[in-house]
């Protein structure tokens, strides 16, 4: 029977249709199985497709008609074929010819969805061209004419007042055009850079090997390059460290092939980055040798209470105590970041119960919050190979911003479980929510969404720190979220593998 598995499972792989199975007894119906093509089509890896339900490929684009098609499907477990339009991770759109089928066991109950996807982005651009061909074709070449005339005017108008270094290379890339800031910024004239290839100019200080690698191998498919950082030595200006995006670009007639570069100098970002980071690491560490000294005083006052000791006195002392534990969470956490900063953020793997983890952190929370309802649902039953005291660390920081965000609810609901070769935890809130501006920014070191600076205090580290522990895990953290309607918080971590589950 296992080899009839493994069989199945190698001829999904080599299908050219992307296909795959969702778990519809779970919570929000997630992905429990793709295969390659599925991988292929979307850009995204297993690791990260694992989890998620399938309308994560339409991002923001979740007003589609056929979106209600597929909910009406899986709601009464019918068949349904749809177009839809969904992204790849680059965020480019493809249009997907969706079938989804649903799984029934003997009583008739639904237990999964299969999902197959084919891209049909070419066979929707050439009915698109089928349509404008109809049209009159001395009125299209006139007005395209014009238009192209107005446009060149003006996009030369925006190219030159960028304050950014912008190229134009044929597909053989060489230089077409530049702008002015590219010229002041690099040194350059016009007559030795317009006509010459791109890894020539100057004295070949642009033949540098992992931008030539990713410009003739990478482009060609047409994937873009995107904020590629790199670092060279200049004459004249020194070192810089630039962010570069290219994209492929195809025109119809005379401008056939174009690649288009941006050039961001970030040499002085970079370094005040540095600055802050070193900053942040002495200052943290500075701090902690005093703040310690302190918590160890009054740890002492606290054993050596006075018998006749005032009830103000008391509890000046228990306030001490709370606020230094609090100051103490704040260095902590900088140092945290510090160290994730410098890569100096050590996992320290064991094997260890994810279940026994959940359950004492929330036994923890519990302690502190003794009337908050937490409804717990599922179990794991598998062993992780990591740092548990930094996954704990997630899961409290996770179960503290239910509960910080949730100001007018007292419940919080946990769902534990495995897809495929991952766990999967899920933290729901019933609190103010992320808007959707916000949710791409959440766990970027040091944000802090602008309705919640003023009311919630906090430093913006604690979701950064646990999506670099999660990350660091190989594993994947995200939240769904709408405002005034509460928040989801889930990550994933591989099973470890032993001989029992292989």
């Amino acid at each position: 029977m296992d080899h009839n598995i493994d069989i199945y499972l190698q001829a999904l792989n080599a299908a050219n249709s992307g296909v795959i199975i969702t778990d519809n007894t779970q919570p929000d119906n997630p992905i429990i199985y793709c295969n390659k093509a599925f991988e292929t089509i979307t850009g995204y890896s297993h690791d990260e497709i694992i989890g998620h339900n399938c309308r994560f490929l339409q991002e923001e684009d979740r007003y589609q008609e056929e979106r209600k098609i597929i909910r009406n499907s899986i709601e009464s477990g019918t068949e349904c074929r749809v177009e839809i339009r969904n992204y790849t991770k680059n965020g480019n759109l493809f249009w997907n010819e969706l079938y989804i089928s649903p799984v029934k066991d003997k009583l008739g109950n639904v237990t999964h969805f299969i999902g197959v996807q084919n891209n049909i982005t070419d066979r929707k651009k050439a009915e698109q061209e089928l349509i404008q061909e109809k049209e009159s074709v001395e009125k299209k070449i006139e007005e395209r004419t014009k238009e192209l005339v107005e446009n060149e005017s003006f996009l030369s108008s925006i190219i030159q007042t960028v304050r950014e270094s912008l190229l134009v290379l044929d597909s053989d890339y060489n230089v077409l055009s530049v702008n002015n800031h590219f010229l002041s910024s690099f040194k350059v004239t016009i007559t030795d850079t317009v006509g010459k290839k791109l890894f020539e100019l100057g004295n070949h200080q642009w033949d540098i090997e992992p931008l030539k690698v990713l410009l003739t191998k990478i482009l060609p498919t047409n994937n873009p390059v995107i904020d590629y950082e790199v670092e060279h030595v200049f004459p004249h200006i020194g070192r810089k460290t630039m962010l570069l995006n290219a994209y492929r670009v195809e025109f119809e007639g005379q401008y056939k092939d174009r690649i288009l570069i941006a050039i961001e100098d970030i040499t002085d970002k970079k370094e005040v980055d540095r600055r802050k980071d070193d900053f942040l690491s002495i200052a943290s560490h500075e701090l902690k040798t005093p703040l310690t000294t302190i918590k160890g005083l009054v740890q002492l006052l606290s054993r050596k209470l006075p018998e006749d000791s005032s009830e103000i006195y008391k509890s000046t002392l228990e306030k001490v105590a709370i606020h230094v534990d609090r100051l103490n969470d704040l260095i902590t956490g900088l140092l945290d970041t510090s160290k994730i900063q410098t890569g100096n953020i050590e996992l320290h793997k064991e094997p260890f119960s994810i279940d026994k983890t959940i359950q004492e952190g929330i036994e923890s929370i519990l302690a502190a919050n003794p009337d908050l309802e937490i409804n717990q649902q599922g179990n794991a039953n598998a062993m992780i190979n990591g740092d548990e005291l930094q996954i704990s660390q997630v899961i409290n920081n996770l179960l503290s911003n239910a509960i910080k965000y949730s100001p007018g609810s007292k419940k919080i609901d946990i769902y534990t479980s495995k897809v495929s070769n991952f766990i999967k935890i899920a933290i729901k809130d019933y609190g103010i929510g992320i808007s959707r501006q916000d949710k791409t920014k959440i766990f970027n070191r040091f944000f802090r969404a602008s309705d919640t600076q003023k009311k919630f205090p906090g430093l913006g580290i604690g979701l950064y720190i646990s999506h670099e522990i999660i990350t660091n895990h190989n594993g994947t953290l995200w939240v769904e979220s709408e405002i005034g309607k509460g928040s989801t918080f889930s990550f994933t971590l591989p099973i470890m593998k032993t001989n029992d589950n292989g």
